[in-house]
Formats: structure tokens, sequence, C-alpha cells
């Protein structure tokens, strides 16, 4: 008996690290741009909850480009 599965396992989403681990003064880290409470629970969130906090990196980053 052939099972098929209807959905792909999800493949977890990398934490957006790069080694470059230096918080400003809202708690930023300056290399990721992921708040210190984002850091320390992304191993427990979800994929769409990862999304969200790179989504949230990526407006974070434009402002200190401003």
């Amino acid at each position: 008996m052939k099972i098929e599965q209807s959905h792909a396992a999800e493949v977890d989403i990398a934490s957006p690290c790069v080694r470059n681990c230096c918080l400003d003064q809202q708690d930023i880290c300056l290399g990721c741009n992921r708040h210190i409470e984002e850091i320390m629970a992304w191993r427990q969130l979800d994929n769409q909850a990862k999304k969200n906090v790179l989504m949230q990196c990526q407006q974070r980053q434009q402002q200190r480009i401003k």
C-alpha cells in the first residue's frame, strides 16, 4: 500500500545570524537586526513567526540606512 503525502514537510527557516553580534541601545543586534528577545526565542518560533521577524529585520535595516 502506497501512502502519498499531500504536503511536503516544511523546511525550518535558518537563523539570520551573521556572527557579528553587537547590541545597540534598543537591544537590536547590529549584525542581523533582531531584537534580543527575538534572538533568544528563535528556536521556539514557528516558520510564520520567523518570517514575521525577518520582515521586521528588513524594516530595521532600512531605518538604519536612512
